[in-house]
């Protein structure tokens, strides 16, 4: 059972996911922002101590939600791999071995400035590669959050979080997405990637994701035992 949130942008639906995506009903389009594959590979190459297993981890919520909503075809905005350091063998294999459990499933990369260094995702993997804009439909598929004349741009790149505050000096930061009148934001979907915090400002609306749903910050976080959001069955 996963919950989502419902929200319109651009006369249309999108579905807000607890899993730092977003999916659009219509079009069967699953959207992912700044995955940074191979980033954890990169760092230990560097010598730095960073956790394994993070390439696993996020190619299974991936899984999860290819199973969940149904389908033609996943977008990466922007920061598929996070740089020439993430053409490690295990990560290569791994997305590989993913691919093979989705052979009909469109796959189409945004590059985003981690890309332009990493280079294209390896051809046997079957992604179309394109620069932005992505025109489809009302939106513009982009990286970077800038405007696209006549389009609501949905775009990855900023990592968004946001610090909720509690009694005395309790906070936690969770990611979130930022959805404007003209440009919207996603969360990074990779596990290792870190944020950046963000403010309410006029004509924006704030969604955090945490403890597997989404809500507006404006609202607080969701009671326990009320639901905040639509739930679909696994």
């Amino acid at each position: 059972m996963t919950a989502y949130h419902p929200i319109s942008v651009a006369g249309t639906e999108l579905w807000l996911l607890p899993e730092k995506a977003a999916y659009w009903p219509e079009q069967k389009v699953l959207l992912v922002a700044d995955a940074h594959f191979g980033k954890a590979a990169a760092y230990r190459r560097l010598g730095q101590p960073v956790p394994h297993g993070t390439t696993q981890s996020n190619l299974l919520v991936l899984d999860q939600l290819l199973a969940q909503y149904p389908s033609q075809a996943l977008v990466f905005l922007g920061d598929f791999l996070h740089g020439p350091g993430s053409h490690a063998i295990n990560t290569l294999a791994a997305l590989a071995q993913w691919r093979v459990r989705h052979p009909r499933l469109g796959i189409i990369l945004v590059r985003g400035n981690h890309d332009l260094r990493a280079g294209d995702p390896p051809a046997e993997l079957g992604f179309e590669v394109v620069t932005e804009p992505l025109r489809l439909g009302p939106f513009a598929l982009q990286h970077e959050p800038t405007p696209c004349p006549g389009l609501h741009v949905l775009a990855g790149h900023v990592h968004p979080v946001y610090r909720l505050r509690g009694k005395g000096r309790q906070s936690l930061r969770l990611p979130c997405f930022q959805i404007g009148t003209e440009v919207s934001v996603l969360p990074a979907f990779g596990a290792f990637t870190g944020g950046y915090a963000v403010q309410r400002e006029a004509g924006v609306r704030l969604f955090v994701s945490g403890d597997g749903r989404v809500w507006p910050i404006s609202d607080g976080p969701p009671a326990m035992d009320t639901p905040a959001s639509a739930e679909i069955a696994g």
